[in-house]
């Protein structure tokens, strides 16, 4: 399950994550769902606010170069997915 954890330090954080402006930018796409039963895979992302309830630890930064995932957020499941076929963070999310 995709359990996400922002915080607030770098040194904290498993990836740094850059949130991009164009589903084309992205080496993923996700979709942020209400439920955390709902969260399945790399895909389905549900945020968490305690570091016990969280499957991986993000870290928010502001340009693509300093991201080791560039993410795009989707409206629907069916358009969430992998754009980077051989991502190294690729299951390991969930």
């Amino acid at each position: 399950m995709a359990k996400i954890l922002e915080v607030k330090y770098e040194n904290q954080a498993q990836a740094r994550v850059c949130e991009v402006a164009y589903e084309s930018q992205a080496d993923l796409c996700f979709h942020e769902v209400a439920y955390d039963t709902q969260a399945v895979g790399d895909i389905a992302w549900f945020f968490v606010a305690y570091e016990k309830q969280a499957s991986f630890r993000i870290f928010k930064v502001k340009y693509e170069t300093q991201a080791d995932l560039k993410v795009f957020r989707v409206k629907y499941p069916e358009q969430a997915g992998w754009r980077t076929t051989g991502h190294a963070l690729k299951g390991k999310l969930g």
